[in-house]
């Protein structure tokens, strides 16, 4: 099972003394493999302080070189003056802590998934976030497609090789650790679809990993104030960005969260978000993408340790996800 590196609030203040003393330390929810904390410095400064362990043995390969990731999307989308916390010191030289640690600045808000919004609120926050999306995807395109990581080795120079290359080491994980999922059907479908896949040619910033939990705001606007964890952040289409916000999802798309990137000034090719709506193709590649990723969510059930009602049910939905999407994609089965 995955655990969290334990931190002290000794090895904090060591961590951050190169940006002063620290007064109190405090420790944030969330993050599956890295231990948050926020520190408050004497000069009236908060930061947070993110460390990931030194012990990989239990991540699938897209997940390996997380937090080098996390700081170029945060330093990249921070300079372009979107709501991602600024890159203050990073310290890898683990003489402080057995892992690899990032100080960033403090965002205000409050955290998406800790509201109970009415549906007002919701359609605002949604929409909101569709103009932050829009925003993201316009930032200076990368050279490359797929993971950023070089520890993950799965960066390609085209987006139909990347998303192969994706699903490939997606399958080889679920192999790993005794997950059966159908994959010379997913294979077989991937490789069908490389035309589809080959529209996309500029590798654009996609943060991947936009649900509620990773999301803050302005409680009285309803407006996304900061956005979190961007370690699983890669080079491709905007499309794959709706999976993360949607990580269950196998059908229509939020209307409002559409409405929110056409507003500012981007293009999906999903019409109104129900499905038949706007370009096929565009509807193709999104599907593949929810393959791919319900792929990544049943086989993580195992190397993650998730146990009871949780585990059960993640590994269900998504391998039902999974067969139905292949369904729509295969029709011959």
């Amino acid at each position: 099972m995955l655990t969290k590196t334990p931190v002290t609030d000794d090895q904090v203040a060591a961590i951050v003394a190169p940006l002063g003393t620290v007064r109190r330390v405090e420790p944030l929810s969330g993050g599956l493999f890295a231990s948050v904390l926020r520190a408050d410095l004497d000069d009236g400064r908060r930061v947070v302080v993110k460390v990931t362990g030194a012990d990989t043995s239990r991540l699938l390969r897209y997940e390996h070189g997380l937090l080098g990731t996390e700081v170029a999307v945060n330093q990249v989308g921070h300079d372009a003056g979107l709501p991602l916390p600024r890159v203050l010191l990073t310290d890898a030289s683990r003489r402080h802590v057995d892992g690899d640690a990032m100080v960033v600045t403090f965002l205000d808000g409050d955290l998406w998934s800790d509201l109970e919004l009415d549906p007002l609120a919701t359609a605002r926050a949604r929409r909101s976030l569709g103009a932050f999306m829009a925003r993201l995807h316009t930032i200076v395109p990368g050279d490359r497609f797929g993971y950023p990581a070089p520890e993950s080795g799965l960066a390609a120079g085209s987006w139909p090789d990347a998303v192969a290359a994706m699903t490939a080491a997606a399958l080889d994980d679920a192999a790993r650790w005794g997950v059966d999922l159908p994959a010379t059907r997913l294979t077989d479908v991937v490789a069908a679809h490389r035309d589809v896949l080959a529209a996309v040619t500029t590798p654009r910033l996609v943060h991947a990993d936009l649900w509620e939990g990773n999301l803050l705001l302005d409680r009285s606007e309803g407006t996304v104030t900061g956005v979190l964890d961007a370690e699983r952040a890669l080079w491709g289409d905007p499309l794959f960005e709706l999976v993360g916000a949607d990580q269950f999802g196998a059908g229509a798309v939020d209307p409002d969260l559409l409405a929110g990137y056409r507003q500012a000034g981007g293009e999906l090719g999903l019409g109104d978000g129900t499905p038949g709506s706007g370009d096929p193709d565009a509807w193709t590649r999104l599907q593949l993408y929810r393959a791919y990723f319900a792929c990544l969510l049943t086989v993580e059930v195992v190397p993650r340790g998730y146990t009871g009602d949780r585990g059960e049910w993640q590994a269900r939905h998504a391998r039902a996800n999974l067969e139905r999407i292949l369904d729509g994609l295969d029709p011959r089965g």
